[in-house]
């Protein structure tokens, strides 16, 4: 009978052990099946995250130049530099007034369509073909004009528009008062471009500025000494500013190059006088865009010989308030020659205005705080754009020794409004107490310039935590040293499970083999009492 129950009861422990050891191999499959499935999604929700289109237009090319009267075409490149494809592109100029748009409106409508770019593709826009060209306008007088483009696209899901602009230059007819310089004047040199007399800018670009002259006129005095009716003319070669990048609301040197194109007559007594016009909303006009930080707006040289040239300069305070694009600068000249012969002469300078990108951070919340090695922690906070400039493919990452994470793609944020940086980021070491870590925030200008900015804050992390059943369990396996110790890492539960099991049946074999002893040691005492 003992036996019987023996066997039946070794039975139910087998069996107990082989449920164990599907179970320890099934656990872990459907556990891993299940963290690749969330995997998978976190991945491709990251991919769709850092996907982007970024529409550029105009890069690389050189300013182009049209001329009063003349036939045209306007060629612009536009690319994407993102690593989505943008689909169904369509690029219209914004017209609100004509005097914006240096053609003759010959056209109801000016949009273009683009198809699709592919990622970090490029196409070209075109506006007038050989047969059916632009006609520039017969008024246009030398100066430069900003022609702005509605740039609408979609990725296939969700529609975008944007806004982007460029500058091209005009010139008016020979002869003309304003903007041009006759051909045939000797000397006339200075940072000319694509051959536009009297033009010129201050460096590469359309954004580093640029400056025209107009023609002297005599406004009284003598009669010029050089008998033919030669008029010696005064221009302007270019420009330079200290700082060289001129910042909203902040103070710079503006510094004017000059020189008398006359290689026979000197002029003197030279009264220069800058005036920037006013700037503010389109419903009433405010204060110049650039007012002298000290003293008045005129300056004075005494001379410049013939074929010389010469350097003015004026301090400037540029208002805190203006938008970031180029301002123009009026510069009206008043001289005479040896036979006090007195010419007036104007000028005009377009000093480019950068309005700095301005944020500020809320205040980092960490959860859990503190955290342990090996766990991760949600760090999250919000991004305030305080400035009056747009920041462009805003992207934020967590840096520290002690915590590794993925980049964070923010987008696009208009002046004014907010974002959110929420990440995941996993605790690889504990540090001794608090330690310093870093928000990396990196964003674009109009311009394309990526700039970055950095937020400490500080982080604790704890040394790697042991669950206190695990450290039980870890002493019951360590004292019992069973075979089915390899089960541990394919899975907790399982190998709970098999140990106990284990244990059980050492005991239930302990307490047979007592009872057997107890049963033997009977039997003896009675044969010894039977024997007396």
């Amino acid at each position: 009978m003992k036996e019987y129950r023996r066997k039946k009861y070794l039975k139910k422990i087998g069996a107990l052990l082989c449920a164990s050891v599907v179970f320890a191999a099934v656990v872990p499959a459907r556990a891993g099946a299940i963290e690749t499935a969330v995997a998978a999604e976190e991945q491709g929700e990251n991919a769709r995250a850092l996907a982007r289109i970024q529409i550029s237009v105009g890069d690389g090319q050189e300013t182009p130049l049209f001329r009063a009267g003349e036939k045209a075409k306007l060629e612009l490149s536009v690319k994407n530099g993102g690593n989505m494809d943008a689909r169904n592109v369509q690029i219209t100029p914004v017209i609100q007034k004509e005097s914006e748009w240096p053609f003759e409106m010959e056209k109801m409508n000016y949009a273009q369509s683009l198809g699709t770019i592919g990622a970090g593709g490029q196409t070209t826009a075109v506006w007038g073909t050989e047969d059916d060209l632009l006609t520039v306008r017969k008024d246009v007088t030398g100066k430069a004009y900003k022609l702005i483009f509605d740039i609408s696209y979609d990725d296939g899901e969700k529609e975008y528009t944007i806004q982007k602009y460029v500058f091209v230059k005009t010139a008016a007819k020979d002869g003309a008062s304003e903007g041009e310089t006759p051909k045939d004047e000797p000397g006339n040199g200075g940072n000319n471009q694509a051959g536009s007399p009297g033009t010129g800018s201050s460096g590469d670009g359309p954004d580093t500025g640029s400056f025209y002259n107009g023609d002297p006129v005599i406004s009284g005095g003598g009669a010029s000494e050089t008998g033919n009716g030669s008029v010696p003319r005064v221009i302007v070669t270019g420009f330079d500013t200290q700082p060289g990048e001129v910042r909203a609301g902040s103070d710079f040197k503006l510094i004017i190059h000059l020189k008398n194109t006359s290689s026979r007559t000197a002029v003197s007594n030279m009264l220069f006088d800058l005036q920037a016009p006013s700037s503010g909303t389109e419903a009433a006009a405010e204060a110049p865009a650039f007012l002298p930080s000290s003293g008045s707006s005129s300056i004075y040289l005494e001379n410049i010989p013939a074929g010389g040239s010469s350097d003015i300069s004026i301090d400037l305070n540029a208002r805190a308030d203006l938008v970031q694009k180029p301002y123009s600068i009026s510069m009206s000249m008043k001289y005479e020659d040896s036979s006090a012969t007195q010419y007036e002469a104007q000028s005009s300078l377009a000093i480019p205005v950068i309005q700095e990108a301005r944020f500020e951070f809320s205040e980092i919340q960490i959860a859990p705080d503190p955290v342990s090695a090996g766990e991760e922690a949600n760090i999250t906070c919000n991004l305030y754009n305080l400035g009056r400039v747009k920041m462009y493919n805003v992207k934020a990452r967590f840096e520290g020794d002690m915590i590794e994470s993925q980049e964070q793609f923010i987008g696009n944020l208009d002046a004014g409004a907010s974002g959110t940086v929420d990440s995941i980021v996993t605790a690889v070491k504990e540090t001794a107490g608090e330690e310093e870590c870093r928000l990396v925030l990196s964003y674009e200008d109009d311009a394309g310039k990526v700039s970055t900015s950095e937020q400490k804050f500080m982080m604790n992390v704890m040394p790697e935590s042991i669950p206190e059943d695990m450290g039980m369990l870890s002493e019951d396996v360590s004292e019992s040293s069973h075979p089915f110790l390899w089960l541990i890492p394919g899975g907790i539960v399982a190998a709970a499970a098999v140990t106990a099991a284990v244990l059980l049946t050492r005991r239930r074999r302990k307490k047979l083999r007592e009872a057997e002893e107890e049963e033997l040691f009977d039997e003896v005492e009675r044969s010894s009492g039977n024997e007396h």
